[in-house]
């Protein structure tokens, strides 16, 4: 089955933080198969590049990822879409 396509990041104006909206949007990736399961992600500075975002951004983006259990970060080899994802809650 051929991966959806997830229009391109366009920040909102809006109470949401930047650090969200990139993580919402990499999820919704992740999810429409766009970023396989168990692909590694983009390192911090080529996300950072993508979105056009200060790294601590990405890093809490990443972290927000994290804490939904759709990737994992191994030290020294980069993060990862998990394998099985949770449901979108």
């Amino acid at each position: 089955m051929a991966a959806m396509r997830v229009p391109p990041f366009e920040p909102a104006e809006g109470p949401a933080y930047m650090y969200e909206q990139v993580a919402d949007h990499i999820e919704a990736r992740i999810r429409a198969g766009e970023i396989p399961l168990g692909a590694k992600l983009p390192g911090e500075q080529a996300l950072r590049q993508e979105y056009g975002i200060a790294l601590s951004t990405v890093r809490k983006a990443m972290g927000l990822l994290r804490d939904r259990g759709l990737i994992t970060t191994r030290p020294a080899k980069g993060s990862f879409v998990r394998r099985e994802i949770p449901p979108p809650s």
